[in-house]
């Protein structure tokens, strides 16, 4: 757990310092990189990998080749984080926002890939794509893409919505070369596009992208709905529409079409092999992350 508040002015500080936590027990990286390009084949001479043999021409000719590539890469990552209003949920002095949950877990996520010497991009998003810097693996680089994280972390956008739907879909066309795509999102969309949000994921499964989400919520009142038991005001963060009722009054229906949201998340995701991480506002980032690497890790 970090043991200073993550603020705008140390948001790198507490990105090396999650890092820290991350290697303690990772024995090796959790993220690999691709092969670019295949070239053209070659006559296998021993010694050569066995899993680079082209098994298909082996079947037609009875001979051995292997698979020549045009360079072996390291990893090229993508971040996109949803910076629209409804991120910036909850608006408490001494909480996160999912926001500025997002751009902790951007921050220390592109440490770890500048260790690697991975380079990588930072896509921002909210009604679409407003800004994609381009994939590199400089210092300066990395210095540049959590300077602008910093930017963001204090942002405070009014009534500017989420389309994540599209913005999945740009980056999709975007990026020419395989690369791990990580999502981090609160996935607060128009219900009506939730068949065109899935549609956009598999475009980057297609594309032939590793996608993770990083799924932020605020369990307690986003999955729970728990709230005392007396009138409210709530505000819908995205269009400003108000509405006073009585929390008790609606619980039943939001709890039950919230759980049918998060299970169709759910299950679109491990069909289309995505890994999707479901984050709960209490939990510290670090925590969360070194977890689910650490779990990455063990899989490979």
């Amino acid at each position: 757990m970090f043991s200073i508040k993550p603020t705008a002015e140390n948001l790198e500080l507490i990105a090396q310092q999650a890092v820290e936590g991350f290697i303690i027990g990772l024995h090796k990286s959790p993220f690999h990189g691709f092969s670019v390009e295949f070239a053209e084949h070659r006559q296998y001479n021993p010694g050569d990998p066995l899993r680079h043999i082209d098994w298909r021409v082996y079947g037609r000719s009875d001979k051995l080749f292997v698979k020549k590539y045009e360079e072996e890469t390291n990893l090229r990552c993508c971040i996109l984080l949803d910076t629209s209003s409804s991120m910036q949920f909850p608006i408490e002095a001494d909480r996160l926002s999912k926001l500025q949950y997002g751009c902790v877990a951007a921050a220390s996520l592109l440490q770890l890939m500048k260790r690697q010497l991975d380079a990588s991009a930072l896509a921002l998003f909210d009604e679409q794509l407003y800004a994609k810097t381009e994939c590199r693996s400089a210092p300066s680089h990395y210095r540049a893409l959590t300077q602008e994280l910093s930017r963001v972390f204090d942002t405070k956008q009014q009534n500017k919505s989420s389309n994540i739907t599209q913005a999945i879909h740009q980056i999709a066309e975007l990026i020419h070369r395989r690369s791990l795509v990580v999502v981090i999102s609160d996935m607060v969309d128009d219900e009506q596009q939730s068949e065109q949000l899935f549609d956009a994921l598999q475009h980057l499964r297609y594309n032939k992208h590793e996608v993770i989400l990083l799924h932020v919520l605020d369990k307690k009142q986003e999955l729970e709905f728990e709230f005392e038991n007396r009138p409210y005001e709530f505000v819908d963060m995205e269009t400003g529409e108000r509405m006073k009722l009585q929390p008790s009054q609606m619980k039943e229906q939001y709890l039950t079409e919230m759980q049918a949201f998060q299970k169709s998340i759910g299950e679109r995701c491990y069909q289309y092999n995505i890994s999707r991480v479901a984050i709960d506002l209490s939990e510290p980032v670090d925590k969360v992350l070194h977890s689910f690497l650490l779990k990455r890790n063990k899989m490979q």
